[in-house]
């Protein structure tokens, strides 16, 4: 099971012995070494071996434990080479690993954490659930039920464990993968003043998609710092327990969109694939694969992604007035009417597009009140105000961006 658990043992099943491997003794300390860093970056303490099982079973996708994550059952032949294969891992759960290293593997018996905030903390959570849940199981039995039970409320691999990604290239390949993102804000749709009717337009949407229901690719315009971005981050903190991840791709991977969704499309999660501050200058011809995958493909966009995108351009596309005029003398093009048409057709490929408008002085001035109480700076109102309109001149104008960034200064 894994290199890290080749270098600390070889289990001879049959005969029901430990067999040390060539260079044992450095395969061990190295083993030591990385449950310790195991037990750091997870942020987990107590027996660290078991913990480190646990999340071997709960990243290991594989026939199994995808049709788990799916909630349909195995077929016999597949449930019953599962159950094999966690006779094996019961063992190894339940092995006494001072009679192999007693020096430092009896510590990870009983490892102790800092109190430290790990980025990774939400995956060790779920680690730890699985393992309590498996310490448990009195035979192999419960402990296959218990890894089944894991799998259908959580899911399997690094979408189990994470709930942001973003799309990145393989070093030295064509191919893309996926890379878990662990820092990602934890504001919620309540934690965004104002901006009601949109926040409900957005959030009616996607709970439509988390149900199964027909919805809408959505794209988000307007002001800049008015929430757009927030908003749709939001979303994450509020639903990834229904199983709602986000995938953050950028404006030259359009190309790799389509193999992205390939692989996942069979996964019982709902995706939004998240294009930030979208746009595109004349000469990109991005938007061309954009089209086609969003409606127009021959393949169907499968019911389990969507497309959010936000963009301070409502046309998303640069425009001219030259686009406008079909008799230019100095164009080459005949119907310039067509090529307008079909940079505004892009936009027509969201089914719901949202507005967001900067807002005026007194909603300027609601959303410092309600950030300041929540900050709990005790400031006369009067005060108050004055400060955050002098400030708004001196920055960007009026917007929630730079009523946070005016609340920020006060903090310091």
């Amino acid at each position: 099971m894994k290199d890290l658990i080749d270098g600390l043992c070889l289990y001879d099943f049959d005969r029901g012995i430990i067999k040390t491997l060539t260079c044992a003794e450095n395969g061990r300390i190295k083993a030591v070494g990385e449950l310790a860093a195991f037990a750091k970056k997870f942020n987990v303490g107590g027996n660290v071996w078991k913990k480190y099982l646990a999340y071997l079973i709960a990243t290991d996708e594989n026939a199994f434990s995808l049709s788990c994550e799916r909630r349909t059952a195995p077929d016999d032949k597949l449930s019953k080479i599962a159950l094999f294969d966690i006779e094996q891992i019961f063992k190894l759960w339940h092995f006494d690993l001072k009679t192999l290293y007693p020096g430092s593997l009896v510590s990870l018996l009983d490892f102790d954490v800092a109190d430290d905030e790990s980025y990774h903390g939400e995956a060790g959570e779920k680690i730890d659930c699985l393992a309590k849940s498996l310490e448990e199981a009195h035979d192999e039995s419960e402990f296959l039920d218990a890894v089944k039970s894991y799998y259908a409320n959580y899911g399997v691999g690094e979408f189990g464990l994470y709930r942001a990604f973003r799309l990145v290239s393989k070093s030295g390949s064509t191919e893309i993968e996926l890379q878990y993102i662990t820092n990602t804000e934890r504001k919620k749709l309540s934690d965004l003043v104002g901006y009601e009717h949109q926040k409900k337009m957005l959030l009616d949407n996607t709970l439509a998609f988390l149900d199964g229901k027909s919805a809408n690719n959505v794209l988000l315009y307007g002001d800049g710092g008015t929430g757009k971005s927030s908003s749709v981050k939001a979303l994450l903190n509020e639903y990834s327990d229904r199983g709602l991840r986000i995938i953050e791709v950028y404006k030259h991977q359009f190309t790799s969109i389509s193999e992205l969704i390939s692989k996942i499309k069979d996964r019982n999660y709902r995706f939004i694939l998240y294009l930030d501050d979208l746009s595109f200058e004349e000469f990109e011809t991005e938007y061309k694969y954009f089209k086609a995958i969003i409606e127009g493909g021959i393949e169907c966009r499968p019911s389990n992604v969507l497309i959010y995108a936000t963009s301070n351009r409502r046309h998303l596309i640069k425009e001219t007035f030259a686009d406008r005029n079909d008799m230019r003398k100095d164009s080459d093009e005949v119907h310039r009417s067509d090529t307008l048409a079909e940079k505004l057709s892009l936009v027509a490929r969201f089914g719901l597009t949202i507005l967001f408008t900067s807002p005026n002085q007194e909603e300027y001035l609601n959303i410092v009140r309600a950030l300041a109480q929540r900050a709990g700076i005790d400031m006369p109102d009067a005060e108050l105000c004055e400060r955050a309109l002098q400030w708004q001149m001196r920055g960007s104008g009026k917007s929630g961006r730079t009523a946070q960034q005016f609340i920020d200064s006060l903090n310091k």
